[in-house]
């Protein structure tokens, strides 16, 4: 993509455009001698040991120093946003400041909360996972400091030249950098469906921000040609919206006015030093530390995949051998990941993430069992939660949600530190299973895909597998790109492509349909007008009938006296699936009546769902957020992620409390906000049901207790929902919780129907229905020692029959025969004919019922299945089994006599 890229600043201020080089790519300087473009590989750190800015910083003076510099050039300050992005559905985690805008603010649908703005917003990254504690700079979660300019068409806020300028004057009149030691790199960006040119500012080896002027979006299909830009082997096409999109690194920037071996050591002290105590780690020559990070500045190990180069350059620079090297460095890099990891966790935690198999939860756990095995190499016994502790004692004066969140995030640390420990015991057989098939199969290495399912289905990581396999002499390769790969397989997401109920451009010229449901939502009947019949669906001007939607089911009914099939909603006309189709036509006046039952079912559960929600996120934390729902009639089910199963006593106070809500009758109440407004007043726990589309929302609020964006149907208060009731919990899958409960009349029909089986169950015990527990596990016992008993008589009447049997032993043709007729179930014949069994034996069993038995001895050539299949034969039914043993049932009873007289002749 080719852009003139000369700004203002450039031309008036004597910058220079060159071409590095090392890399071939065009940057601008003060400098007319430099020749590299500033960036590693072309250049090594040069701030190592010699700081470049001349003020330490610490995080949060750089951060307050980067958010007061933008507010003084009128820039609104935003508070950050959660790292799990519940605003949208195509990505897992949030990346980089511009996520926050996406897709609303970018596209229009939502103003930004202030435009321009400046952010400080957390960040995190898997692609750069195994760099992390090898080359210093590259964290997994970070602080994307920014300013962005929202320009609308027709509403221009600044473009290139400002934000170029603005940038050079935070760097150098702010920090004191050398204005003659920065360099703009010029390096096209893209990410996130939006793309556009983008300079690269860089500084003594390190690039401390990226200004992006996002101007494109994902070229469609039908795209002409004329208007699209190749970005990165990408299609694109121009934007009305132009997009300032600015990350600064505030950890970068905080190392580099420290000037520390690491950025982990600028910025993650309080960790890393406790680490380096408790692990007795000698401290190294800093010379090493710092040509490691010189070096390793210029290395990504995504790319290269091989440690060992850069360990032999650095080893070859210090001048000592690559063993030294390692036994001195590997101790700091597993410490600085430890570090980094935990931080990462903590901020994942307090904003929502549940540790589990999937999504976002999956990454989370990723990182639990990371640090456990580096924890595990260092020779530390330290529970992970300790780490997480110090994380949030250091970072809550900043991030005060992470005290209010302590207790559920050490919890659940220690709960996953538990599973992973019960993995690994059950993990090494499982390895030894899979060694033993690749041995027979002739093979000599574990190969790479086997390594990820035993880390995706087991948890197992690969150090864990290697261990195993080294002692059964079986070769593993661990790439040292491991968890990147990984970590990209987790984080690839789907949207699903939504079915409609018919083409959508066979209503895209209708009129949107007015909404009776909202309007009066216990409007039973209605008058309308037919606007279109398409196939089986009838579109009516508005409509009373609610289609599906938000976990809640279409209404049912008649339009004039037909029945309602189905509701659906396309775009925003609602569809009414009739009965006989043929009975409307455009124009037609119908009279509309829903089945009100069913509609008042839903709502009971509806708003039922929203009282119980509240109550969860009280008793279980705020972790808890809603993973889907379902309603109907008479029950509906709530799935929330949480991280353990639910305990009786948990669930009774979760009952109790959203009883005692309905019961305060609160009010319920509904308003249709701008999105962003929405956000601001009653932030992201809005999206409870997930992603809520439109620039306007509608939002439910339950007083003092719950706000989601909803559109469900709903009652005006909560006294109207009646009693709720919670029938059971399930768990759905790993970190998700299912709760089934009742609502209204579903809820008395189902503790009526439960009263009922009680007080049968005492009728059947003749005993009060308060003494049927006890009586119950009497009666149990009492049975429990009764069956032990009938066992050993059965046993006592199977050694007694033996002995009887033996006596009526017949010899035919040289071989012992024995068959008769006797007591018991199959199981019994089966140990009788097991304890008659010889060497030259054959044994038929038969049950009155009809249940057979076949025993044949190891020294006959006869094949106790043939056997069996002469029985069915003579007597039918069916039945087979092994040479030594088989069993089946034959149909006539009345034959076995005769199936008896056939095995002999055949003997």
């Amino acid at each position: 993509m080719a852009m003139d890229m000369t700004t203002r600043m450039f031309r008036e201020e004597g910058w220079v455009r060159k071409r590095c080089k090392v890399c071939g790519k065009f940057f601008w300087t003060l400098d007319p001698d430099r020749e590299t473009c500033g960036d590693p590989p072309c250049d090594e750190y040069s701030f190592i040991g010699k700081p470049g800015i001349p003020k330490k910083y610490t995080l949060e003076e750089m951060r307050e120093t980067f958010l007061g510099f933008f507010e003084e050039h009128g820039h609104g300050r935003v508070k950050r946003f959660p790292v799990l992005p519940r605003w949208r559905d195509d990505v897992l985690l949030v990346g980089a400041s511009i996520m926050d805008f996406q897709p609303w603010v970018i596209s229009g649908e939502a103003d930004p909360p202030a435009n321009p703005l400046t952010i400080s917003q957390p960040s995190i990254r898997f692609t750069d996972i195994d760099n992390v504690g090898i080359t210093g700079r590259h964290f997994t979660i970070f602080e994307m400091m920014a300013h962005h300019a929202f320009n609308y068409p027709g509403r221009p806020v600044y473009w290139m030249d400002e934000t170029v300028e603005l940038a050079f004057e935070f760097f150098t009149k702010k920090l004191g950098m050398k204005a003659e030691d920065i360099t703009f790199k010029e390096n096209p960006w893209s990410g996130g469906g939006n793309a556009g040119p983008a300079f690269e500012v860089l500084y003594r080896g390190l690039e401390v921000a990226t200004l992006v002027f996002m101007q494109y979006k994902k070229a469609p299909e039908n795209a002409s040609a004329g208007e699209v830009v190749e970005i990165k082997g990408e299609k694109y096409v121009p934007m009305e919206t132009k997009v300032v999109d600015t990350g600064y690194g505030l950890e970068r920037l905080v190392w580099m006015s420290q000037g520390t071996p690491t950025a982990y050591d600028a910025v993650l002290g309080y960790v890393v030093e406790p680490l380096k105590r408790m692990a007795g780690i000698e401290r190294i020559d800093e010379r090493i530390l710092m040509e490691n990070s010189r070096l390793a500045g210029m290395f990504d190990i995504e790319d290269m995949g091989d440690l060992k180069v850069l360990r032999r350059k650095v080893a070859e620079r210090v001048g000592v051998s690559v063993e030294e090297l390692e036994k001195a460095v590997r101790p700091y890099e597993l410490i600085y990941a430890i570090a980094d990891h935990t931080k990462a966790l903590t901020f994942m935690l307090a904003d929502g993430v549940v540790p589990s198999n999937v999504k976002a939860g999956y990454l989370a756990r990723l990182l639990i069992r990371k640090s456990i095995r580096h924890l595990r190499e260092l020779g530390l016994e330290l529970p992970l939660s300790e780490i997480v502790a110090m994380h949030i004692k250091a970072l809550s004066p900043t991030f005060p949600e992470f005290r209010e969140m302590e207790e559920t995030i050490l919890d659940m640390v220690n709960v996953e530190e538990k599973r992973y420990a019960e993995t690994l015991k059950r993990g090494s057989d499982l390895v030894r299973r899979e060694i033993s098939r690749l041995k027979k199969a002739g093979e000599k290495k574990i190969p790479l895909e086997d390594l990820i399912l035993f880390y995706e289905s087991h948890g197992l990581t690969p150090e864990i597998v290697a261990e195993v396999a080294r002692e059964e002499g079986i070769e593993v390769e661990i790439p040292d790109n491991f968890y990147t790969l990984v970590a990209k397989g987790a984080e690839k997401t789907r949207k699903e492509a939504k079915e409609y109920a018919v083409d959508f451009e066979l209503v895209k010229d209708l009129p949107d349909t007015r909404t009776l449901y909202y309007e009066d939502p216990f409007m039973k009947e209605f008058d309308g007008t037919v606007l279109k019949v398409i196939d089986d669906w009838v579109v009516l001007d508005g409509t009373a009938f609610y289609p599906e939607g938000g976990g809640q089911p279409c209404d049912l009914g008649e339009l004039n006296g037909v029945k309602v099939l189905d509701v659906q909603k396309v775009g925003k006309v609602i569809l009414h699936r009739v009965e006989k189709p043929e009975a409307f036509s455009e124009g037609q006046k119908i009279h509309g009546r829903i089945d009100w039952e069913r509609r008042i079912g839903h709502m009971r559960h509806h708003t039922g769902t929203h009282v119980l929600m509240g109550a969860l996120v009280r008793v279980l934390g705020k972790h808890v957020w809603q993973a889907g729902s379902q309603l109907s009639k008479d029950w509906a089910r709530l799935d929330i992620a949480h991280y353990k199963r639910i305990s009786d006593e948990e669930l009774r106070e979760i009952e109790r409390l959203a009883n005692r809500v309905v019961m305060e009758n609160r009010p319920v109440r509904w308003e249709w906000l701008p999105r962003t407004e929405a956000e601001q007043k009653y932030g992201f726990r809005l999206y409870q049901g997930g992603v809520v589309p439109g620039r306007i929302i509608r939002v439910l609020k339950i007083e003092d207790w719950d706000v989601q964006a909803c559109g469900g149907t709903h009652l005006p208060n909560t006294g109207l929902i009646g009693p709720i009731k919670i029938l059971r919990t399930e768990r759905i899958q790993d970190g998700v919780e299912r709760i089934i409960f009742a609502a209204g009349d579903a809820a008395v029909k189902w503790m009526q129907e439960t009263e009922e089986i009680l007080r049968k169950t005492a009728e059947i015990f003749r005993v009060p229905p308060e003494k049927v527990p006890e009586t119950a596990e009497r009666f149990f016992n009492e049975w429990k020692q009764a069956r032990k008993e009938v066992e050993r008589l059965k046993k006592e009447i199977a050694r007694l029959l033996v002995h009887e049997l033996e006596e009526r032993t017949e010899r035919i043709n040289g071989r012992e025969f024995i068959g008769a007729t006797v007591e018991g179930s199959v199981g019994h014949l089966r140990e009788i004919a097991e304890r008659l069994r010889k060497d030259d034996r054959v044994v038929v069993l038969f049950s009155r019922e009809g249940h057979f038995v076949v025993a044949v001895g190891n020294s006959l050539e006869l094949k106790a299945g043939d056997l069996a299949r002469i029985i069915t034969k003579v007597a039918g039914g069916g039945g087979g089994g092994r040479k030594e043993l088989a069993q089946g049932r034959v149909k006539n009873v009345l034959k076995i006599g005769e199936a008896l007289e056939e095995i002999k002749k055949t003997l």
